[in-house]
């Protein structure tokens, strides 16, 4: 399995964590949770004061139109609402991708790692989206609390992969739990079916 957070101890020896920010979570068979059963998670934030991430394969039955009408002509296909976790279901989260190599944040965007950001979903999106390419729109989010995902983590509840902007906007939401094993060069549900699980 791929370590997920690794203590490092460096020349001096300083014992150093490494964490998951900018990555996927991928749910193993021990994962907990409705909404994490063979989930993809990109975690926002992790250090030491928790995590927070969303849920990116957990497209829910209302469409953008219902929510964010003047969003839902420039939403990524499928044109739906995703569920980003369990916290907070009645806020919305924008995820966007910046094309190139921006130095400077577009307005109304706060760049994360690598072309990915989070989108001021107040600002007109017709100021927005010229500069960004994939959007998705998430409501609620995955929260862990102090050392929560460490533990996890620990326990192999999930597998860490480096972020795959085709995985995040272009493969089927279906087909994301699968994807984020072939990144890993494994087949996730012979991993689940080893362990007991459908």
């Amino acid at each position: 399995m791929c370590p997920r957070i690794r203590i490092v101890l460096s020349e001096n020896a300083i014992v150093s964590i490494e964490y998951s920010t900018g990555k996927l979570l991928v749910a193993t068979p021990r994962t907990v949770g409705d909404i994490f059963r063979r989930s993809v998670v990109l975690v926002l934030q992790h250090d030491e004061d928790g995590a927070q991430g969303v849920v990116l394969n957990r497209p829910m039955v209302a469409p953008i139109s219902a929510v964010l009408p003047y969003w839902q002509d420039y939403v990524t296909d499928p044109p739906n609402v995703f569920q980003g976790g369990p916290v907070a279901l009645d806020s919305a989260l924008g995820l966007v991708t910046v094309p190139g190599d921006k130095v400077e944040e577009p307005l109304g965007v706060r760049l994360l790692f690598g072309g990915l950001g989070l989108v001021d979903l107040d600002i007109p999106p017709v100021v927005v989206m010229p500069e960004v390419a994939g959007l998705r729109i998430f409501a609620g989010y995955a929260g862990w609390s102090p050392g929560q995902l460490d533990e996890e983590m620990a326990r192999n509840a999930w597998l860490t992969v480096p972020v795959d902007e085709n995985l995040l906007f272009d493969v089927p939401a279906e087909d994301r739990w699968q994807a984020a094993g072939r990144l890993l060069g494994i087949n996730l549900l012979h991993l689940s079916s080893d362990a007991g699980h459908a």
